[in-house]
């Protein structure tokens, strides 16, 4: 006589459609967080929008009514607005090309133990915490100043003349100071991936008699590619906004030669008053913005695939 057993039938106790039920409360619940991020977002915008399309002097309440595109092409034709843009994609370029570049040397340099790292670390980083219109001044008075300054001193030391940074080569002053504040940044991405290299690649190219220049061409860039990709990213779209190191220390000027587009729209909306051209100025850049940022977007992903 054999006993058969079966094992007991366990039946769900999920009632059908539960699951969808459940994904529609987590999606309902959201909404009290996505609706305000929206609004935040496209308020603004589209308030911006609208005032580029109209004539709107905060002088000058008569004038307004309907505008067309007569600000875009008042901004378009206007003398300050080639130079801007030229100004901004210098300033842009120049500044990614330096943080880049001595980021990388700095983390190949901090890759390796010394006596004093962690003090040197912290006066590499140091810089990044400081406010943009704090080290504008100090940079301008306290280093680059063509009489008090550290540079005009350390001239003056060797018998050479003084030089007027802000006066002879403003773009170039800007670019020294954004590259000092970004630098630091450069620095940590790229030194905590450059950390993420396997040493045993290090090893097995140094057994096979790789070279120092050659582990750091064929081994450690390749390595830091996606992570530059990542500072030339977040840097551009930071860098398409720089006002305050112009406003504190050339502004904009001698002329034109330091004005970029945010100190252009600043120019339009606060000192001539003209809200029209300003928001007009501010679509263009953030059209600006928002191709940049898709093209490195592209560009990251571009680079994943390549990697996998």
């Amino acid at each position: 006589m054999s006993v058969e057993t079966s094992a007991p039938i366990v039946q769900s106790t999920t009632p059908p459609g539960s699951a969808g039920r459940s994904e529609g409360w987590k999606s309902l619940l959201m909404w009290p967080s996505v609706v305000p991020l929206f609004l935040w977002m496209i308020v603004p915008l589209l308030l911006t929008v609208y005032f580029s399309f109209i004539r709107f002097n905060l002088l000058n309440p008569d004038i307004s009514g309907f505008a067309g595109i007569e600000n875009y092409q008042f901004l378009w034709e206007s003398e300050s607005f080639i130079p801007a843009i030229i100004n901004t994609i210098l300033l842009i370029g120049s500044v990614l090309v330096i943080t880049v570049v001595l980021g990388v040397l700095l983390a190949v340099l901090y890759d390796r133990e010394f006596f004093g790292k962690n003090i040197a670390t912290l006066f590499v980083i140091a810089p990044f915490f400081v406010m943009p219109t704090v080290s504008a001044l100090i940079w301008k008075n306290m280093i680059m100043h063509p009489v008090y300054g550290l540079i005009a001193l350390v001239l003056g030391k060797l018998g050479l003349r003084a030089v007027d940074w802000f006066g002879d080569y403003p773009l170039l002053s800007i670019i020294v100071i954004v590259s000092w504040e970004w630098l630091p940044f450069a620095f940590l991405i790229l030194y905590t991936s450059i950390k993420s290299l396997d040493s045993e690649q290090r090893e097995a190219s140094s057994i096979d008699g790789a070279g120092p220049m050659q582990q750091f061409f064929y081994i450690v860039l390749p390595h830091l590619r996606r992570a530059i990709g990542v500072v030339v990213m977040i840097e551009t779209i930071f860098l398409l906004s720089i006002f305050a190191e112009i406003y504190t220390t050339t502004s904009g000027g001698p002329g034109t030669a330091s004005t970029n587009l945010p100190f252009l729209v600043y120019l339009f909306g606060i000192q001539q008053s003209d809200v029209g051209l300003a928001s007009a100025g501010g679509i263009l850049a953030v059209i600006l913005a928002n191709i940049v940022a898709i093209f490195m977007v592209r560009m990251l992903a571009q680079s994943r695939k390549e990697a996998k």
